[in-house]
């Protein structure tokens, strides 16, 4: 039997699983997710972690935090 599921609920459920499913591909080393990724592409693992590593070293270039001398300048 099928049952109706309100919206909210829907989406709720909805943004766990997502949410799970970018925890578990986070967590994975990145030559394996790149393996894992150059699965049916046109593109070689070799590529796909070279651009991984290149997105990684920019997400950490972006998070680094402000030195208060910096921010008081």
């Amino acid at each position: 039997m099928s049952r109706i599921v309100p919206r909210d609920q829907a989406l709720a459920d909805a943004r766990r699983i997502l949410d799970h499913a970018r925890a578990r591909r986070d967590a994975l080393p990145l030559r394996q997710a790149a393996e894992r990724a150059a699965v049916g592409s046109e593109r070689t693992a070799d590529e796909i972690e070279l651009h991984l590593r290149r997105l990684h070293r920019a997400a950490r270039t972006q998070q680094q935090p402000v030195a208060p001398a910096a921010a008081a300048a």
